[in-house]
């Protein structure tokens, strides 16, 4: 019996199949992403370019751009290390205890923000467990950027962890053991076999974090107290501009927002395309 080939039994789909579906994939697009973007830009030019540029440079804008690139930057950088070492125990080792680790991971992503946020102040808040304490030394941890700092790791730990676990999981251990016969040390073993297979990961999931770094409401609304000019981020201070009736200005300063989300969206398309083209990589 004669054997068909693998590519005989694809078949394409008509072009007129094909021209509704991506038809309808540009509608959606076009609907849900596009459309609110644009509406957003034309919004904050309405009354004028020197409007615009009042907007943005006003003082608490300026200050709560700070404020969220600062904790931002903190988040990332603390995310990616915990993500480093935690992807590292999970890919690495067999331990008890290992699927009870791994979804801990996962438990922010199904955790509310502002539930969290409600967490710290039972823990850090005046009247919370370590808030007497806190109080007395004089360390403010909630209404206070400590605070917002926590809530923003904790809701953003997962994105560099869960980049990283499959990539260590299916690397295995051969290469790694084989650099230590021929006289690795731990730390080259790390940086010349471990790290570069897991580069293109690592760098998309710090670029992930960062986008949902800086666009954190609910957890930091709750643990912020509000405090103008002291503990507003970028969408704290939106969110204080609409509620007051600028409507002009917080679509101004939304488009701060939005241009660092084109920015970081574009980033993580150029490490997403790297990742395919390594050498390994399924296309």
């Amino acid at each position: 019996m004669r054997g068909l080939s693998r590519h005989s039994t694809v078949r394409a789909d008509p072009p007129v199949v094909q021209g509704v579906l991506i038809a309808m994939a540009l509608g959606i697009v076009g609907v849900v992403l596009v459309t609110p973007l644009l509406f957003v830009f034309t919004e904050a030019f309405r009354e004028g370019w020197m409007r615009y540029f009042e907007a943005i440079r006003n003082p608490e804008a300026m200050e709560a751009f700070r404020l969220t690139v600062w904790i931002a930057g903190i988040a990332v950088c603390l995310n990616t290390l915990f993500g480093l070492l935690a992807a590292w125990v999970i890919g690495k080792f067999e331990f008890p205890g290992k699927n009870l680790l791994t979804a801990l991971i996962d438990l922010p992503f199904t955790v509310s923000p502002v539930i969290s946020g409600m967490v710290f102040i039972l823990l850090f808040g005046r009247a919370g467990w370590f808030g007497p304490w806190l109080q007395k030394h004089g360390i403010p941890i909630v209404f206070a950027p400590p605070g917002m700092i926590l809530a923003t790791i904790f809701v953003t730990f997962p994105f560099v962890a869960r980049e990283l676990i499959p990539v260590l999981q299916a690397q295995g251990h051969d290469e790694e053991e084989a650099a230590v016969v021929l006289g690795a040390s731990g730390w080259q073993v790390f940086r010349r076999v471990t790290l570069p297979s897991m580069r293109s990961a690592l760098l998309y999931g710090v670029v992930m974090c960062t986008a949902r770094a800086m666009g954190e409401f609910g957890a930091v609304s709750v643990v912020s107290g509000h405090i103008r000019g002291q503990t507003n981020t970028l969408t704290l201070y939106i969110e204080l501009l609409y509620n007051s009736y600028r409507t002009t200005s917080a679509f101004a300063v939304s488009t701060l927002l939005t241009f660092l989300a084109i920015f970081t969206l574009i980033a993580a398309q150029l490490l997403e395309i790297r990742k395919l083209r390594r050498p390994g990589a399924r296309g």
